[in-house]
């Protein structure tokens, strides 16, 4: 565990968008989203694919992160 990433976890305000980056099997892995909860254990982090539950033991690094950019207009195909 990377002590000041964890620290910065348990910190951080619910809602703030982060990038948590975690060991799993075999490597490491990101997950970008927003702070949800966190507890002495466990951080939840809202994804675009769900909620993810993140111990703070497997935390390698971890930071804030700007808001996604906003979508692109769709292009439009001229006949």
């Amino acid at each position: 565990m990377n002590v000041d990433a964890a620290r910065f976890v348990i910190d951080a305000e619910p809602g703030t968008r982060v990038v948590v980056r975690r060991r799993i099997e075999g490597g490491v892995t990101d997950a970008v989203g927003y702070l949800r909860s966190c507890d002495g254990a466990v951080c939840m982090v809202e994804t675009k694919r769900g909620l993810v539950a993140i111990t703070l033991a497997d935390i390698v690094a971890a930071k804030e992160v700007p808001p996604p950019p906003a979508p692109r207009p769709r292009r439009r195909l001229d006949d």
